[in-house]
C-alpha cells in the first residue's frame, strides 16, 4: 500500500480520502457479513430442529421457605394422628 502523507493533503483532499475509505470499508464489511451469513447458514443443517410444541416446560422449584413450611405440616400430621 502506498504512503499517503496527510499532512501535505488539503482538508478537501482529506475529506475525499475520508470518504474513500468509508466507501471500502463498507464494501469490505458487507462482503464479509454476507460471507458469514452463507456459513451459518451451511452450519445450521446440522443443528437439531427444536419444535415448540414439545418443548417441556421448566419446573418450578420451591423455595427454602416452603419446603421448611412442607417439613413443618409433615411434623405435626403425625402428632395430630398419634393424639
Amino acid at each position: 500500500m502506498a504512503k499517503i502523507d496527510l499532512d501535505s493533503l488539503g482538508i478537501e483532499e482529506l475529506a475525499a480520502l475520508r470518504e474513500s475509505a468509508t466507501d471500502k470499508l463498507m464494501e469490505k464489511v458487507a462482503a464479509r457479513r454476507a460471507e458469514l451469513e452463507a456459513e451459518l447458514e451451511k452450519l445450521l443443517q446440522y443443528g437439531r430442529p427444536v419444535k415448540k410444541s414439545q418443548e417441556a416446560a421448566p419446573v418450578a422449584k420451591a423455595k427454602k421457605g416452603d419446603e421448611v413450611a412442607r417439613k413443618g405440616d409433615e411434623v405435626k400430621d403425625p402428632i395430630a394422628k398419634a393424639a
